[in-house]
């Protein structure tokens, strides 16, 4: 049975977790799970679903829930020595009942105040002590900037040593406000705040791994990433600059956009409707579909999911986040979906980009 607060309702979902549900006047909703904050549903007026979610998600800690928005914090993929995407999204999160003020420009009255401080075991390993047996490559950064990849071969007895000797432990808390605005819009407010006692600094990546439900993902493009550098997974993060018009899929996709603006399009021909993106402190964009093959390797996620999927993730990762004790990190994601019109049979996304 829900039990409903001022701004939202507190129902049990999947096996039993906890959820949030956030409703509008007009029937639209979103839904948020107590476990990672995770965000696993939104939907339009008509009742539509616009977040993907696996036909094989599991809702069972402590693995990681497969689909929606899962959170990245405080390591994006494997760029450090944790866990892939770090911790934030398989932990029991709390309702943040009263939170500092945040300023907003939406009216709306449905969104909860959540927030995660870490336990004894996650001060324990973020950082953890380094483990050679566990690394497989390590990331190098100068002036917060991605400089280096060096793979196992060339870890050296003597640099495993040094590192060895690391045993740094990290305070922090992690706010997060969701709200859905009276046109529907979906919008995630990050505060990331560094309580650290000691005087030290902690640096991370982020990224909000979103799972955007599309009709077809070969009649899908993504505007917006034009003529920018990104790194691409499938090829040991080499360098390139993208030279579509806009990026159309036919195959795995896996790619870091480095530098984007703060709005990207997602059109979607066959729904004629448009994802609009809009993005701060977040400064890259990670795009991602996993194709037939490598769907067939994750255990959590359908054979024919990837055709109806689609992630478009709003990032900080080529340029690590570092705060000093008592100073916050706010990155926002705001999502929005709107029609498309057609010319000459392509999607005009209304200038959404401008």
């Amino acid at each position: 049975m829900a039990t409903k607060r001022h701004h939202f309702e507190l129902a049990k979902g999947i096996n039993g977790l906890d959820k949030i549900v956030l409703r509008e006047s007009r029937g639209r909703s979103a839904e948020v799970y107590l476990y990672g904050s995770h965000v696993t549903s939104w939907k339009n007026e008509n009742g539509e679903e616009l977040l993907h979610l696996s036909s094989k998600a599991i809702f069972k800690p402590p693995k990681p829930i497969r689909g929606g928005i899962p959170l990245c914090f405080p390591q994006f993929s494997n760029f450090g020595t944790l866990e892939s995407h770090g911790f934030a999204r398989n932990r029991i999160w709390e309702i943040d009942a009263s939170p500092p003020p945040l300023p907003s420009n939406s009216c709306s009255n449905a969104f909860v105040d959540l927030i995660l401080r870490p336990t004894e075991d996650d001060l324990k390993i973020w950082p953890h002590k380094y483990d050679s047996s566990k690394t497989r490559s390590l990331y190098f950064f100068q002036n917060n900037r991605l400089l280096l990849n060096l793979n196992e071969k060339y870890l050296t007895e003597s640099i495993t040593n040094f590192l060895s000797s690391w045993w740094v432990h990290f305070s922090f808390e992690f706010r997060l406000r969701v709200a859905l605005g009276t046109e529907g819009e979906l919008t995630l407010t990050s505060r990331i705040r560094n309580t650290n006692s000691d005087g030290k600094p902690f640096t991370f990546t982020f990224a909000y791994h979103t799972y955007f439900s599309v009709s077809d993902i070969s009649e899908v493009r993504v505007e917006g990433l034009e003529t920018l550098d990104y790194l691409d997974n499938l090829k040991n993060r080499e360098r390139f600059t993208e030279q579509g018009d806009a990026i159309t899929f036919e195959s795995e996709t896996d790619k870091i956009y480095l530098s984007t603006p703060t709005k990207i399009a997602i059109l979607d021909h066959e729904k004629k409707r448009t994802f609009v993106i809009r993005k701060d402190g977040l400064a890259d964009a990670v795009v991602w579909n996993p194709w037939d093959k490598k769907s067939k390797t994750i255990s959590d996620l359908g054979d024919e999911d990837y055709k109806h999927m689609l992630c478009v993730e709003a990032a900080a990762i080529e340029r690590p986040i570092t705060l000093k004790p008592g100073e916050e990190w706010k990155g926002r994601l705001e999502l929005s979906a709107v029609p498309s019109s057609y010319s000459s049979g392509q999607l005009d996304p209304k200038k959404v980009l401008e």
